[in-house]
């Protein structure tokens, strides 16, 4: 069993990575929004396509207004458009971070429960072979998989019971 991962942070380092997370959190905290799942589904999505489009009727505002709505504020659009920009530069290194500790994540979860599976299953045949303290490491073990397993009158793998 190959290990890829084997990640110790130094104490030090989790602080100053949770001082970083905290400095983030108060900064943005007081000007983020929270949307429920119905607004967005409904709002209007800007993309990066969408970008330039925008940008270049900000432009088009401000140089030709008479086609301007009256309930349209250019300097509104201009603000907003630069909040996507700003947030933006901050959201895209934050995302390219959260796919990688994700991944990792899920490689050292993985990793240690194949781990655990491999030790689990020695156990197991320990039992089997009533070993000494075997028993009681299974049975305490295997609670993780009570409810799961083949039903009665259930056919498994095209097999009838």
């Amino acid at each position: 069993m190959e290990n890829r991962v084997h990640i110790e942070i130094a104490d030090a380092d989790m602080t100053a990575i949770q001082d970083a997370i905290a400095v983030l959190h108060t900064k943005l905290s007081p000007i983020l929004k929270t949307l429920d799942n119905q607004e967005r589904r409904e709002l209007p999505k800007m993309g990066d396509s969408t970008e330039p489009f925008v940008e270049k009727t900000i432009d088009y505002a401000k140089t030709n207004p008479q086609f301007l709505p009256p309930y349209v504020q250019v300097g509104d659009m201009e603000v907003d458009f630069g909040s996507v920009q700003s947030l933006n530069s901050v959201v895209r290194p934050l995302r390219q971070l959260m796919d990688g500790l994700e991944d990792t994540i899920m490689l050292a979860g993985s990793e240690a429960y194949v781990a655990a599976l491999s030790y689990y299953n020695s156990v197991k045949m320990g039992q089997k072979m009533n070993m000494p303290g075997a028993e009681a490491i299974y049975t305490d073990l295997r609670k993780r998989f009570e409810g799961q397993g083949r039903r009665p009158g259930v056919p498994q793998n095209g097999q009838e019971e």
